[in-house]
């Protein structure tokens, strides 16, 4: 499966490459829906957990353990990248989707709060620390396995496909909340018990897609650093040897991460909070943008196959920078679904410059024997503290009475973010993945004399 220079391939070598694609980003996509379930079905469960009388304060709770989750996803990042670097993609990629389906098992029956007091909280802060761990070590290394299993010329399509599984997971965790909603249950039997059922699936889930990755390929451009020294792969150190990589990763995220989170997980409670649509509404505007989202992200990466990457970083960055607050500001106003429909489109076709082609630009940061670990670990700091903080920070702000606050919060992330877009070199043509099929070349040459 080399990542090759040529245009044409076999048949079977098609069939190979898809198998590929499929098999990482269905396991992507579980693992994703299990992360996102917890947030979509928040509305409902932070009662049980927290006996606040305020619905805000419950959210904050509920936002808090969101953002303790991703504190792990460092952690998750080293662990599995050094997996991933050592031992292999596919082995690093089946572990992951194994915890985050314990994770999601805990929270399906942990009790509530009124039956055993603080434990309910604890247990739910530990679920979600595990999941943390899992989802910390998933994107480095699924962004490396699709990014290497591509062709040169279809980097930015197939690895955009990781941002279209990502979403799909929110999209699941949402059709199953209107199932619930609108055909399955009551407001009060949702509130009641009817949010465990999410996480039920999802551990079921889970157990699927590890089935699935159990018979994925590995990657050629693994294969190929059997050669290289076992103390370099998946090491700290020899991470370190690539500082400029390492900020370009930090700052590129900075921004698209904030922004991401803020239109997709927290925009659902802002809908609700502070446009004052209802669950059903917010859940329904929430699902169709997100599902256009996702169709937008292999557009936006075979555009970036032809124009190369940065010029969708610059158009993120400067767009972002320059309508995020008008748009927040317009949107926190609007007063019908409608309105609010399309101005969140809006800004998500501005996040897709960010999102479509993150993936592909890091993996040509690094070379392979620390690659999962390059991407995987500087990003997961970067979501950790930004991306996982926003959804607080933005309720946060509403709890003291400055909301506007945020939106400038946001505009400055993305500001700094396109400082880095302004001063990288485009990667597309400084990729370290020609560097590894150059390698691959030169290897089977040799075995050839």
């Amino acid at each position: 499966m080399a990542t090759g220079t040529s245009h044409t391939e076999s048949k079977e070598q098609v069939a190979k490459r898809v198998r590929a694609i499929l098999g990482g980003s269905i396991g992507n996509l579980v693992e994703w829906y299990d992360w996102y379930t917890y947030s979509a079905f928040a509305l409902y469960f932070s009662a049980s957990f927290f006996p606040h009388a305020s619905p805000t304060a419950q959210l904050l709770d509920s936002a808090g353990i969101f953002a303790v989750g991703f504190l792990m996803r460092p952690i998750g990042g080293w662990i599995f990248g050094r997996i991933a670097d050592r031992n292999g993609r596919k082995l690093s990629m089946t572990v992951s989707v194994l915890l985050m389906s314990f994770g999601s098992l805990m929270i399906a029956i942990t009790p509530t709060y009124s039956k055993i007091g603080i434990a309910a909280p604890a247990l739910l802060l530990i679920a979600r620390l595990l999941q943390g761990l899992s989802v910390g070590g998933e994107y480095g290394t699924s962004a490396t396995y699709l990014t290497e299993v591509a062709t040169k010329h279809r980097r930015g399509f197939y690895s955009s496909f990781q941002y279209v599984t990502l979403i799909g997971g929110q999209l699941i965790a949402l059709a199953v909340q209107l199932l619930l909603q609108k055909v399955f249950l009551t407001s009060d039997e949702l509130h009641a018990w009817g949010w465990r059922i999410p996480f039920a699936i999802g551990a079921v889930l889970s157990v699927f897609a590890f089935y699935l990755r159990k018979h994925l390929a590995e990657t050629e451009a693994f294969k190929h650093t059997a050669a290289v020294d076992e103390k370099k792969k998946g090491s700290v150190k020899e991470l370190l040897q690539h500082p400029k990589a390492i900020l370009t990763v930090i700052g590129l995220t900075l921004g698209g991460t904030i922004a991401f989170y803020t239109y997709s997980t927290y925009m659902q409670k802002f809908l609700v909070n502070t446009v004052h649509l209802t669950k059903d509404q917010s859940t329904e505007t929430t699902f169709l943008s997100l599902f256009i989202f996702a169709l937008l992200q292999p557009l936006f990466g075979l555009l970036s196959d032809k124009i190369g990457r940065r010029p969708l970083l610059l158009f993120f960055g400067i767009a972002g920078t320059l309508l995020t607050v008008p748009i927040l500001t317009t949107l926190s106003h609007t007063t019908t679904q409608m309105d609010a429909f399309f101005l969140l489109m809006a800004a998500l076709v501005i996040v897709s410059g960010y999102t479509s082609i993150n993936a592909v630009v890091k993996a040509e940061l690094f070379p392979a024997e620390v690659r999962a670990l390059g991407v995987g670990l500087p990003y997961s700091i970067t979501v950790a503290i930004f991306g996982g903080t926003a959804e607080y920070i933005g309720l946060w702000f509403k709890n003291i009475g400055h909301e506007s606050y945020f939106y400038w919060y946001v505009t400055g992330c993305i500001f700094i973010s396109l400082i880095i877009y302004l001063t990288m070199k485009e990667t597309k043509h400084h990729s370290k993945l020609d560097t590894d099929h150059a390698r691959q070349v030169e290897e089977l040459r040799e075995e050839t004399i």
